[in-house]
């Protein structure tokens, strides 16, 4: 997403055309690449939301995969599995006997790290996470998921010992796509972590000078601050 995109053949396009690449032109530099002209928070908010969404739906994009903190001082990398604009809320698929979410719980504060090396951009945000078990929102995502996806939850809870390497999968399902049925068991262990964003630090990096803006995610104000 961060290649220039250029004016090739000019002399063959018509004056539609042209215009029409130098619209495209002007959104994939200034919105997704390294030269990015922001010069204002409303439009540096709009980017972060951009960001996101593409990180929740493009699994080959820098956001996908962010660190998520507790306050327990742990740190761990997870999925973006969605996010929703209107909220700010970030959406994971956890193992309801993880210890972070005993952690988290019904409210916590969260930490999640995004960092775009490509477009030099790092995203620290925060705000209010929970843990969902038994809602329909928990349904839906746990009936998108597919069967090797729901295997992970049908074997010993995260941080069990074992006496040699383990994925903790039952030995019947290791390599093996588990049935319907056989998966049955393994959905009192799936749960959802919400996060509602409250907080966005914004911090571009670049040779003529970093920038860097914080944002009230609730309020919608943004302010400039010192790198």
């Amino acid at each position: 997403m961060s290649q220039v995109v250029t004016l090739r053949d000019e002399r063959y396009l018509n004056r539609d055309v042209r215009l029409l690449f130098m619209f495209i032109a002007t959104f994939m530099n200034g919105h997704f690449g390294e030269g990015r002209d922001i010069e204002t928070l409303d439009n540096i908010r709009l980017d972060i939301a951009a960001r996101l969404n593409e990180g929740a739906t493009n699994r080959r994009s820098a956001l996908h995969t962010p660190i998520v903190a507790t306050a327990d001082a742990d740190a761990r990398v997870m999925v973006l599995r969605a996010f929703e604009e209107a909220d700010w809320r970030l959406r994971f698929h956890t193992d309801a006997r993880a210890p972070k979410a005993g952690v988290i719980g019904e409210g916590a504060q969260v930490g999640v790290l995004f960092y775009d090396r490509e477009a030099k951009l790092q995203l620290r945000c925060r705000g209010r996470g929970w843990i969902e078990t038994d809602t329909p929102l928990v349904d839906a995502a746990w009936e998108a998921s597919d069967n090797y996806a729901r295997r992970c939850y049908l074997g010993e809870g995260p941080g069990a010992v074992s006496s040699k390497p383990t994925s903790g999968l039952p030995t019947e399902f290791e390599g093996v796509k588990p049935t319907d049925a056989q998966l049955a068991p393994a959905r009192e262990h799936f749960a959802i972590l919400l996060v509602e964003l409250e907080e966005a630090d914004w911090f571009s990096l670049a040779h003529d000078g970093h920038k860097r803006a914080i944002f009230d995610l609730k309020s919608g104000e943004g302010r400039w601050v010192s790198p």
